[in-house]
């Protein structure tokens, strides 16, 4: 990135370099990961090719597998990068998409090998379970500076309840209680977060310009949670139809603040697009439930707006890329 050393200097570009590879870019495999998962529900409700979703999700498995290797780099390379990222009180939050997108990759590739599938959900849930109680434990220890509760403490929380909407339908003989172990620790977390990062935003300052778009994240825990509790139960109800529309509310409420000019891109912009992922996969499923052409508009319309965001995120970021500014200082 760019830096100034006085009014009227020259700029100067620091060097790219794998030491700045951000941990919440991972957000961007959830997102292209809960397009895939999106379009498929897209092909049983309205016939639509089932390749548009198969491609999807192999872009979802590539970018995933470059990420991994380049945060491994980063690892072996820099680890004090990585741990300093890790202990931040608000960046370590974001390893939480680590975790989620190996979840929601295990439902990617499931159509290909369920055995696979099974195995990549198994890592995915036990890697998440582990980050979610050693954040809990954390945030447990006190003294915890109340600005720092801002959306991305969902991550880790919201976590939980995505082992449920990947392996709602997991065979084996154990996955019935640890999906419902993962929805009630969700859950809970979730209300309890929420209600910490609402009172955060009415009674401190705004949050700072760059973490804006992460408000977005604030769905997540009942667009989720109706895909957790839908997938988990093997059908949709009252409740669940609360738990769709409030989240509909929250992100029509959020869309003004954070879809405006002003905002400059980065790869937290990323943080968008899994909530809205979430959001769109269950108004098309709520949308089969209810058989009301309004829903039904609202699903379509969410769809595209879907895909268009992670077009231009992916483009964006690409860009960022090859012209330094994602990896640079």
């Amino acid at each position: 990135m760019s830096t100034l050393s006085s009014p009227g200097s020259q700029v100067v570009r620091n060097s790219a370099s794998i030491k700045n590879l951000p941990v919440n870019l991972f957000g961007s495999v959830m997102g292209i990961a809960g397009l895939s998962l999106a379009w498929r529900l897209t092909s049983h409700e309205f016939g639509v090719s089932p390749y548009i979703s198969g491609a999807i999700g192999t872009l979802a498995v590539v970018v995933f597998l470059l990420l991994s290797g380049g945060y491994l780099v980063k690892w072996f390379k820099h680890p004090g990068a990585v741990a300093g990222e890790f202990r931040h009180p608000i960046a370590g939050n974001f390893f939480g998409t680590i975790t989620i997108a190996i979840l929601l990759l295990s439902s990617v590739i499931a159509p290909v090998s369920l055995l696979f599938s099974e195995v990549v959900w198994t890592i995915g849930t036990i890697s998440t379970v582990a980050l979610s109680f050693v954040i809990a434990s954390r945030l447990l220890q006190g003294k915890i500076d109340a600005g720092h509760a801002v959306p991305a403490w969902l991550i880790p929380g919201v976590a939980t309840l995505d082992i449920a909407v990947a392996g709602g339908t997991m065979p084996m003989p154990w996955a019935h209680e640890v999906n419902l172990f993962g929805l009630a620790v969700g859950a809970m977390i979730a209300l309890l977060f929420f209600t910490m990062i609402m009172s955060r935003l009415i009674h401190h300052e705004p949050l700072p310009v760059g973490m804006v778009p992460s408000m977005v994240i604030l769905i997540a825990p009942f667009e989720v949670g109706f895909l957790a509790y839908t997938n988990f139960t093997q059908h949709v109800d009252t409740f669940a139809g609360l738990l769709f529309y409030f989240g509909l509310f929250v992100f029509v409420t959020l869309a003004f603040k954070v879809f405006r000019k002003g905002i400059p891109f980065a790869a937290g912009w990323w943080a968008i697009s899994f909530p809205m992922a979430a959001l769109t996969s269950a108004s098309l499923k709520y949308s089969m439930f209810v058989q009301a052409w309004p829903v039904t508009l609202i699903a379509i319309a969410l769809l595209t707006l879907l895909t268009i965001a992670i077009a231009v995120l992916f483009i964006r970021t690409l860009h960022f890329l090859f012209n330094g500014k994602l990896l640079g200082a």
